[in-house]
């Protein structure tokens, strides 16, 4: 692999997990306490399950997958958990996760970024797991500010103060 495209690759990968976390944070700063376990209904999760089902898998892929540490990941209570752990709680378990995750990825060597290997019964390159995480990460995030925007009948800035009409 090219190196300097595996170092654009991380450096794009930790701007993205960064932009996904920064948003997540914002959402859940109005997101009262006694919501964080409400869910929209039956077929759908609370943002606790969301932020618990986020951490289990960028463990699951990054942690386990590219980096080699023990799959410990119980996917099944990430769902039916109704109560759990507080907002603040669950805000340092998932940014303990993430760093670590960036940390992986950063020190991941170009050779494990191709090296295929089976995480979740999938045959994914270490470039696949990178691309797996940010991409499920940013969309539960997108969930995370869908219900919470509809809770709190708010707009949650994420780009306020930039012309998002510049050419």
């Amino acid at each position: 692999m090219n190196g300097a495209f595996a170092a654009e690759f991380r450096t794009q990968w930790l701007f993205r997990m960064s932009e996904s976390t920064r948003m997540c944070r914002r959402a859940l700063e109005e997101l009262p306490e006694q919501l964080l376990w409400q869910r929209p209904n039956e077929a759908s999760n609370s943002v606790g399950n969301l932020l618990l089902h986020l951490c289990g898998n960028m463990r699951q892929y990054i942690h386990s997958g590219l980096g080699g540490q023990p799959d410990l990941r119980e996917r099944d209570a990430e769902f039916t958990a109704r109560s759990g752990p507080s907002k603040a709680e669950l805000w340092t378990q998932l940014e303990q996760t993430v760093r670590e995750a960036c940390d992986i990825v950063q020190q991941t060597d170009d050779e494990n970024l191709l090296r295929v290997r089976r995480v979740q019964g999938f045959q994914l390159s270490g470039i696949g797991i990178a691309l797996h995480v940010l991409e499920h990460y940013s969309y539960h995030v997108g969930q995370i500010a869908f219900w919470v925007k509809s809770l709190q009948n708010i707009d949650l800035g994420f780009y306020a103060g930039f012309d998002l009409n510049a050419k």
